[in-house]
């Protein structure tokens, strides 16, 4: 069971996202917080897996409270929540600790994904946010010459495209009727290849060596 604390300034919202994760027989929400200072408050109480927070909250940003709430004896994996899909403020969440970062504009699949991708230690960007990060990646790779991409195959670059939709490796052998073997051959490869850490890694590189530049917002 992935246990869960869940931070938002607006009760209404609160009650709505609860309702999408307790819809889930693996998520159950152990308490909530109206502000920064409470989230961190009720993590401390209740020890969750997974703090899913407003980045814009009272008395302590997200991002502060997620910064805090990494320095505690049992650290939660942290889902950032935000309206925002411009550079700085997913970079100042990623910077802090934030395993995923979820748009407030996306389905509910989205963020019970990311919960549970965090709560495995993975990150999770919002399928808007790497969809146009690989874009981006893409159109500097046309402008340079050849980019690190070109150096997968057909189907190296297919999966790719799924690991930043989010898939995991289940999802994404059953999506390509592949076995679960083969996927994680292919996302092995890729991430060497391209000289990534992490299955997501090329989002981070593009926010990171600025390819995705501000004002690429939704």
């Amino acid at each position: 069971m992935i246990t869960v604390v869940l931070a938002d300034d607006h009760p209404l919202v609160r009650r709505g996202l609860r309702a999408v994760l307790e819809a889930e027989e693996d998520i159950e929400v152990l308490a909530e917080a109206g502000d920064g200072l409470d989230a961190l408050a009720q993590v401390e109480r209740h020890r969750p897996h997974v703090l899913v927070i407003d980045l814009a909250m009272p008395r302590m940003t997200g991002v502060e409270a997620a910064r805090r709430a990494g320095e505690l004896p049992a650290p939660p994996r942290v889902v950032m929540l935000s309206m925002h899909a411009d550079e700085p403020y997913v970079l100042d969440a990623l910077r802090a600790g934030a395993l995923a970062y979820v748009l407030k504009d996306s389905g509910a699949d989205e963020l019970v994904r990311a919960v549970r991708s965090a709560a495995r230690g993975e990150r999770y960007l919002s399928a808007t946010l790497t969809q146009r990060a690989l874009d981006a990646y893409a159109e500097r790779g046309r402008q340079e010459g050849d980019a690190p991409h070109e150096a997968l195959t057909a189907r190296e670059r297919e999966v790719l495209l799924l690991v930043a939709q989010g898939l995991s490796n289940g999802e994404i052998a059953a999506r390509l009727h592949l076995g679960a073997t083969t996927v994680k051959t292919h996302v092995g490869r890729i991430l060497d290849k391209l000289e990534l850490r992490d299955r997501v890694q090329a989002v981070v590189l593009a926010y990171e060596s600025a390819l995705v530049r501000p004002g690429l917002s939704a």
